[in-house]
């Protein structure tokens, strides 16, 4: 599946609050978010709009390995 363009940070954080991510923190235009049921992650979302295709693609990816899930899936949350 091709990976949205023009995606704002905003769905993004929307999207892993659906995943079960909760903001800890906010520092200047970037936001911490983190999933505290095993295995822990953390992932910080730089808050632009839009987001650039390849920061999108890392954090989906990066997602995806951590709760085993593919990458298509979290693009249809988007």
């Amino acid at each position: 599946m091709k990976l949205p363009r023009g995606v704002p940070a905003e769905r993004v954080i929307r999207a892993l609050e659906q995943l079960g991510y909760r903001v800890v923190r906010q520092k200047g235009s970037h936001i911490r978010l983190r999933h505290d049921s095993p295995p822990v992650h953390a992932i910080t979302v730089p808050l632009h709009k839009p987001l650039k295709t390849g920061t999108l693609h890392g954090i989906l990816a990066e997602v995806a390995q951590m709760r085993s899930i593919t990458v298509e899936s979290l693009i249809e949350l988007l």
